[in-house]
């Protein structure tokens, strides 16, 4: 990735070293993230690996999310299998970029491995970060329960809908403290930037 002076360029080279120590296709990763950016300079940055057991297949997916001035941009690989056995594997690259005016919540959940002795400061023991700007919902869907125990009518489902853009999860037992304490960061620099850009 190309280099600038000063704290953006140490972000940009912290948001590099962690690609390459994530391993999967970093070179991919940094051009895909580099097209993105267009020249802008990195405020903040979280790179998320995690691997997916998927009944016979393992399939390894990379996120990372990248803070500028005025966007957020998405950056997810994925393995794509290939079409016949003797081919070797495939990846799909996709960035997205959001502006922080439309990003609609920032949804942080804090999770606590034994709440009766937290103490003011202490360290959670997962963070999941849940990001919205409303291009994509989840719809959950449930089979309506009617108050009568003897009916026995159909009453169709009941649901909800909730915005689901990107969710990352990051557990110190999974990752390591120190991947949990850079989503705490970059968790709180979004916050910060989307409260400034709603002003």
């Amino acid at each position: 990735m190309r280099q600038t002076r000063g704290v953006a360029g140490q972000q940009l080279k912290a948001l590099s070293k962690d690609i390459e120590r994530a391993g999967y296709y970093p070179a991919i990763v940094s051009d895909v993230v580099h097209v993105a950016l267009a020249g802008e300079e990195v405020v903040s940055h979280l790179v998320h690996a995690e691997t997916v057991f998927d009944r016979s297949e393992v399939r390894r997916h990379l996120t990372t999310l990248v803070l500028t001035a005025t966007r957020l941009i998405i950056a997810h690989v994925d393995d794509v299998p290939a079409e016949h056995p003797e081919m070797p594997p495939a990846a799909a690259a996709t960035t997205e970029s959001v502006p922080l005016k439309q990003i609609k919540a920032v949804g942080i959940t804090h999770g606590i491995a034994d709440p009766a002795q937290y103490r003011p400061g202490s360290a959670a023991a997962e963070i999941t970060l849940a990001i919205s700007w409303g291009a994509v919902s989840r719809v959950d869907l449930e089979p309506a329960v009617c108050p009568d125990p003897d009916c026995d009518v159909d009453h169709g489902y009941t649901g909800s809908i909730m915005p689901d853009d990107v969710v990352v999860r990051v557990s110190e037992a999974a990752e390591g403290q120190a991947a949990l304490n850079a989503a705490v960061q970059f968790a709180t620099a979004l916050s910060h930037a989307t409260a400034d850009a709603r002003q």
